[in-house]
Order: C-alpha cells, then sequence, then structure tokens
C-alpha cells in the first residue's frame, strides 16, 4: 500500500497561533467490519451511515513552540481534564507523525464534548478520532494553501482511521464505504469514500432511532473485540461473508428493494454479535432489554406490515431504522412500547446525515 501521498509537503510558511473547530459525526455500520490488522486496515469492508445527532464537538487551540521529539497536549473531555483519555490520543499522534510532523512544533490543548454518552455502543471513537483529525488538517491546510479540498478530505479519512477504523468513515455522507472492495469504485483500505452510486429515494433522509438501553461503559472495548478475530474458527468465513453481503448492499441501496435491506442490516447486526459470543475468550454486550427490544420490533413489523428493523454496533443499544415516510408511525411505537426499555426512557432520534462541520 503506498501512503506517500499523504506525507506532509514542505512549506516556509509560518503560524504562530491557530484554533479550529470541528463537529464531526458518529456512523453506525449496515455491512460491519469486526477484525483488523496493523496499521487499522480492515479484514473486510463495510458502509455505514453518517448520523446527524450523534456527533462530537472539537476545537484544538495550536501555539507554536520549540520543536521537539514528543507531542505536546492537553485533553479536556465535556469541561473535565482527561488524562485517562491520552494514552489513546498519543497512540494515534505517533501512528500519524510522518504525515503531520508539524505535530511536533506546537502546543495542542484539545476541547472536546459529545452530544451523546460515551463509551455505550454509539461510536465515540468514530466521532472524536475524525474531529481531531479535521482539526489537524485544518492547520495543514493554512500552512500549505495548494491542498484541495478532495485531497484534505482523503487525507483526513487516511489520519483517522489510524486512531480509530470506523473513524475513517465520519469524515463525509450520508454513506461511506471504508476498506477495498471490487464492486465499490475508488474504495480502499486506507480511507473512507462516499458511497459512489445513485441511491434510490427511500433511503433519502433514511431515520435512526437510538434506544439507550445501557449507557455504561462496555465490558469488552471494541479494540479487544477486533483482536479476538486474530485465531476466530469462523473469522475468514466472516471476511467474506461481509465482503459478499457489501455487494448485495450495493445493489439494494440503488435499487430500493427495502424488504432486501432490512433482512441483510439485522443478519449483519445479528453476527457481529455472534462472533463475540463465539470467540475466545467469549462475550456478550446485548442486555436483556437489547432482546426485548428486538422482538417487539419484529412483532410491530408483522402486525403493520412496517419497514422498521434494527441494527446493532459493539454494545447494547438498538439502532431502530425506519424510512422517513413511517416516521410517525413508529415515532409513536417507540414511545409507547420501547422506551420503556431504555435506561430513564432516553433515547436519540436521529437520521442519515452527512459529514463533518466546521464551526
Amino acid at each position: 500500500m503506498d501512503t506517500s501521498e499523504f506525507t506532509s509537503k514542505s512549506t516556509n510558511k509560518y503560524i504562530d497561533k491557530a484554533s479550529f473547530t470541528w463537529q464531526t459525526p458518529s456512523n453506525i455500520a449496515l455491512v460491519k467490519y469486526w477484525g483488523k490488522s496493523n496499521p487499522q486496515i480492515p479484514k473486510n469492508a463495510s458502509i455505514s451511515f453518517t448520523l446527524n445527532n450523534c456527533h462530537t464537538i472539537t476545537t484544538i487551540d495550536f501555539e507554536k513552540k520549540e520543536k521537539s521529539t514528543v507531542v505536546d497536549f492537553d485533553l479536556f473531555f465535556e469541561g473535565k481534564q482527561k488524562d485517562e483519555f491520552k494514552p489513546k490520543i498519543s497512540e494515534f499522534f505517533t501512528r500519524i507523525q510522518a504525515y503531520c510532523p508539524f505535530i511536533f512544533e506546537y502546543k495542542m490543548t484539545i476541547h472536546s464534548e459529545n452530544s451523546f454518552p460515551h463509551s455505550s455502543g454509539i461510536a465515540s471513537s468514530a466521532s472524536g478520532l475524525s474531529a481531531i483529525a479535521r482539526c489537524l488538517m485544518s492547520l495543514e491546510s493554512e500552512i500549505n494553501s495548494s491542498l484541495s479540498e478532495e485531497y484534505i478530505n482523503k487525507k483526513t479519512s487516511f489520519l483517522a482511521r489510524l486512531g480509530s477504523g470506523s473513524a475513517s468513515r465520519s469524515i463525509e455522507g450520508p454513506l461511506v464505504v471504508w476498506g477495498n472492495h471490487p464492486d465499490i469504485e475508488g474504495s480502499s483500505d486506507l480511507y473512507g469514500v462516499k458511497f459512489p452510486y445513485d441511491v434510490h429515494p427511500i433511503f433519502n433522509n433514511y431515520q435512526d432511532t437510538i434506544l439507550l438501553v445501557d449507557k455504561g461503559e462496555k465490558q469488552v472495548s471494541s479494540t479487544v473485540g477486533h483482536n479476538l478475530m486474530h485465531n476466530h474458527p469462523y473469522a475468514e468465513n466472516r471476511f467474506q461473508q461481509a465482503n459478499e453481503n457489501l455487494s448485495k448492499m450495493s445493489e439494494i441501496l440503488q435499487e430500493g428493494t427495502i424488504k432486501d435491506f432490512i433482512n441483510l442490516v439485522e443478519s449483519e447486526a445479528l453476527t457481529l454479535h455472534a462472533m463475540m459470543l463465539t470467540s475466545n475468550p467469549y462475550f456478550i454486550l446485548m442486555k436483556p432489554n437489547t432482546l426485548e427490544v428486538i422482538n417487539k420490533i419484529w412483532s410491530y413489523r408483522a402486525e403493520n406490515n412496517s419497514n422498521i428493523c434494527f441494527t446493532l454496533d459493539a454494545g447494547a443499544n438498538v439502532h431502530v431504522l425506519y424510512p422517513e415516510d413511517e416516521k410517525d408511525a413508529v415515532n409513536s411505537f417507540i414511545n409507547n412500547e420501547l422506551a420503556k426499555y431504555c435506561q430513564k426512557n432516553q433515547y436519540i432520534c436521529d437520521n442519515a446525515g452527512f459529514g463533518a462541520t466546521r464551526i
């Protein structure tokens, strides 16, 4: 893999101070990736919706200092200094130093906040690392004004991936593919790309209500879960299945065959958790109320000939997906039947959105 295009170009431009703020979305994968190799290369391609309302807002203040061999930064999350988050960010900076050598020339103060609970199965690493990558690329584009928007987006996704694989899918939207795939033009293991084909109108502004079944931290981190795929007895079959499912999903999204969409999305969600159940050591991230919600969704769909369905990320929370023309009916169902399975009746109404926004 040739990563040379992402090496920073030399320039004599000098910037003493700068500050950038970005809002970047979380995303929910429709076809999941589970398993990777270094450096953050997926074992199979994936596709996701970016989300409008689940996002991270990050500001980085840059102040020029004497160049050193250490990246100097302070990190504040939701107003509080969070030194426990620093090792993950330090590892990210180590991975990107060849592509962003200017990070050694600045003291960085990072302020970040989420619109959703941290570490609860909503992809906070995706939105968080993509926001940091956006801020870094804003500085680089100030230093080097010749960079094109296309290059900036591509490199931002490339950098974000080195912090969190799914973060590569949180730069643009509303549908993003990450991972090299023969049926997706321009796709790459190194960065995410916008789904390159026309999407059927039924998938426009697709709705996603996230039921917060469990807002606590996951018992097993996604990083540990991915690593358990290395010796997983079903790993190779799963990687092949996921790539085949992405081919099917590409056709579904273009043709608007929503019943096939429902079947594939739910199958992918349950397969992801099946990999967790059959790894060694094995683990369960679903909670009893996760299963209650799934069964309620199945019953509602059958009784009302609805196009509602669910997906899951690596956690207990349930993403309820449905087309916009069912919004009122499904929202009533959620309020009356599903909210009681959430902690404190909490859920987040969201929809498939576009990418990052400079603030």
